[in-house]
């Protein structure tokens, strides 16, 4: 992977890094000083809350890719700590894709005029559940890479 590649990437993740924390504290800030302003339509509280849940997962795929870009660079993302960082994306996207459908199911009795926003926003839940299969299947693939890195090391 190239300086720039890596240079680029890691100043991404800093910037949506930093975002997240700062969207959360304005989140939790809203919630604990009761300045609330609620039309009664939607529970904003419970879409704060979920939105700060949301907001873990993923600060905590940007972590573990943080990890991964550094394993990478290091030349060291054969070994089996990759697999745990990996996992860890997996489960931050499964978790993102649970907060949608909550999001979702806060949202549904909104729309009763206009189901097929709550339809929509089910199929984007879905679209986030098949993120974490590609993420699944590339990790296969990280596995397969390293067993053939280790056979061959063998051979050598």
């Amino acid at each position: 992977m190239g300086k720039l590649t890596v240079q680029a990437l890691r100043v991404v993740l800093v910037v949506v890094l930093a975002g997240t924390v700062f969207i959360q504290a304005l989140m939790l800030w809203t919630l604990i000083s009761g300045n609330d302003p609620e039309d009664g339509s939607v529970p904003l509280a419970a879409l704060r809350f979920i939105t700060v849940f949301g907001l873990v997962t993923v600060q905590v795929a940007v972590v573990s890719v943080w990890r991964l870009v550094t394993m990478a660079r290091r030349g060291t993302v054969f070994s089996h700590a990759a697999f745990r960082y990996v996992d860890r994306v997996i489960g931050a996207i499964v978790a993102a894709a649970l907060v949608w459908f909550a999001v979702t199911a806060v949202n549904a009795p909104g729309q009763r005029d206009d189901p097929g926003v709550t339809l929509i926003m089910g199929g984007i839940g879905l679209a986030i559940l098949g993120v974490a299969l590609v993420v699944l299947v590339l990790r296969t693939l990280l596995a397969q890479a390293a067993r053939m890195r280790d056979e061959l090391a063998e051979v050598i």
